[in-house]
């Protein structure tokens, strides 16, 4: 029969000094002179003897010490010491709380920013995470759930932005992965919110993709009474179907007159890859007019307001829409479009050609290691016939 019970506990009272009280199996109840009564076991560990506090009473009953006690004798039977696998527990639960969401989400966009990443991408990622910090930041990110996430993609959701909560569910996504990763946490519940979240409409950039209509862009673009910069870079967009980023961003440094050659560095491609391209003859006359322009900054298309900015990312959309071309029918980016389906159709070129041309990156290791270098001579000779097809087309010379 055991020594303690409940209510010859409840009756103990406090003495001139703390006393013991056993139960059996090293447990025992510390009565202090205050009359709080606290839990404690007593072992043996590696020849010595050690005292290990469970817990207050009533706080932690009669019945759950026992068992506690029951926990750490099977550890000793297991050769482990039960003081320091509460000492590493409590360690280990103080870790988990200080591991908050916000925090692995700050640590993860430190680790892309010493990656390179595009500074508007890591200007998106900070927006994401904070407005999922909003609900989750201060929450243990490995306590956090599905429906912990579901909250802040709500409210996003409920304001009509479906793309951006999927997006955000992406970036939770990743600062959980990171978490796995650095062996935080084991799960990540946002893979779980694949199907809740309301699928947005996939909208295709508006371009124009045939001849006949390609030629009476071209011809409006000539016509242009705009900004004589904006115009010479519409007409730099078709001949060189860059993205328009990598185009109003662009610096003198990157492009080689001699050579023929512009080079898009790494930190501003958006495959994080440096990307050539070949100027074809109608493009270096182009720059060498836009030289006269600009050529004494550092960008090729800087902002009328400072010339350490560059063109607003706006400015050329503006232009189309003043040329009368709505934003159904054709936008900044539609001029690589139209250069992919030109070329394509033209039956002429390598299809790894022209999507080299593009900056596309091919998925397969080995296919991409081959395509890195082995189309730049068709690349060349592609790039004339670009610009000469384009002259041609605005001329009307060229059957719909």
């Amino acid at each position: 029969m055991s020594k303690l019970s409940d209510a010859r506990i409840r009756a103990l009272k406090p003495s001139e000094k703390p006393y013991k009280q056993a139960d059996f199996d090293g447990l025992f109840l510390l009565v202090n002179l205050g009359g709080s009564k606290l839990w404690r076991l007593k072992y043996r560990w590696a020849g010595k003897e050690k005292l290990l506090a469970l817990g207050k009473y009533p706080d932690l009953s009669l019945a759950d010490t026992r068992r506690l006690r029951d926990e750490a004798r099977g550890q000793l039977a297991l050769g482990q010491d039960p003081a320091a696998l509460r000492k590493a527990q409590k360690a280990a639960r103080k870790a988990e709380h200080a591991a908050t969401f916000e925090k692995l989400a700050s640590e993860l966009l430190d680790k892309k920013r010493r990656e390179g990443k595009a500074k508007a991408t890591l200007a998106k990622t900070e927006w994401f995470h904070r407005m999922l910090c909003a609900d989750l930041g201060h929450m243990p990110i490995s306590q956090i759930t599905a429906q912990d996430v579901l909250v802040p993609l709500r409210k996003v959701e409920a304001k009509g932005n479906n793309e951006s909560a999927v997006r955000m569910r992406s970036a939770a996504g990743a600062v959980f992965r990171y978490t796995i990763a650095v062996g935080l946490a084991d799960n990540d519940p946002t893979f779980g919110l694949k199907d809740a979240l309301v699928r947005p409409k996939t909208v295709h950039r508006a371009a124009v993709t045939d001849a006949l209509t390609a030629g009476g862009l071209l011809r409006a673009i000539d016509g242009f009474e705009g900004q004589r910069t904006t115009k010479l870079a519409l007409q730099l967009l078709a001949l060189t179907a860059l993205r328009p980023g990598e185009l109003r961003l662009a610096e003198w440094d990157e492009i080689d007159p001699e050579g023929a050659i512009w080079t898009v560095p790494k930190q501003r491609a958006k495959m994080r890859r440096p990307h050539s391209l070949p100027l074809p003859r109608q493009a270096i006359g182009l720059l060498d007019e836009l030289q006269k322009l600009t050529g004494w900054g550092q960008y090729l298309f800087p902002s009328i307001r400072s010339s350490k900015r560059s063109m607003s990312e706006n400015t050329l959309n503006a232009a189309l829409r003043r040329l009368g071309y709505g934003k159904d029918e054709m936008s900044s980016h539609g001029f690589r479009a139209m250069f992919s389906t030109l070329a394509n159709e033209s039956g002429s070129w390598h299809p790894d050609a022209i999507e080299r041309a593009l900056a596309h990156v091919e998925k397969n290791e080995i296919r991409r290691a081959y395509a890195r270098g082995s189309h730049w001579d068709e690349r060349v000779k592609m790039a004339q016939w670009w610009a000469d097809y384009l002259d041609e087309l605005k001329a009307g010379r060229v059957a719909a």
